[in-house]
């Protein structure tokens, strides 16, 4: 890797560690966010041989200071929902932008990650498809359990559908390798069944 990409790679760790939210690892507490970019980069390993780097800082850089604009402070519902997630993605993609130009990497590379961080493209750009299914395969594997026991039951089947579709072949294949709960299982299967 490049001395750009160690030096960006460190800053955005950095940003992510001041993460106030803590998540215990191992009995040790981790910001939230660090935890989370990491989780994203160890399913990219899985998903693809030799990410580039541009991908890879992408996919760290996800989730970047997401508890700086809590969800709470956008409407309920779907339409809500979807506002906070371009907003986030947006600052998310600023913010890597910069860290990048400061490490020394060119306005094109620092473009390109923003696009990747906002998942522009996705269903022509497969770097962008990367991105989507990190965060796909991260939110089953670690979020999907809780989620389903505050959402009501055909309101998660439709979730997981929507999940599913936006996944590649490859992340399919993977995420119904995760293990789940029976419950899980069988609302994935329901899911999957419609």
């Amino acid at each position: 890797m490049s001395k750009s990409f160690d030096q960006a790679l460190t800053q955005l760790n950095a940003l992510h560690a001041e993460d106030p939210r803590r998540v215990d690892i191992d009995g040790e507490p981790v910001a939230k966010e660090l935890w989370h970019a990491h989780r994203m980069s160890a399913w990219l390993f899985r998903l693809r041989k030799s990410p580039s780097e541009l991908l890879q800082l992408a996919v760290n850089a996800q989730h970047l200071q997401r508890w700086e604009v809590p969800r709470t402070d956008y409407p309920e519902g779907r339409v809500g929902y979807l506002t906070w997630r371009r907003d986030q993605g947006k600052r998310a993609g600023e913010t890597a932008a910069r860290v990048l130009r400061e490490s020394g990497y060119t306005d094109e590379d620092a473009r390109r990650v923003e696009q990747l961080v906002r998942k522009q493209g996705l269903g022509r750009d497969e770097e962008a498809q990367s991105v989507e299914d990190c965060a796909c395969l991260v939110f089953l594997e670690n979020y999907f359990a809780d989620f389903s026991r505050q959402i009501e039951r055909d309101h998660l089947i439709r979730i997981v559908r929507m999940t599913w579709g936006k996944m590649s072949d490859k992340a399919r294949t993977l995420a119904l390798e995760l293990p789940m709960s029976a419950e899980s299982r069988q609302l994935v299967e329901e899911a999957l069944a419609g």
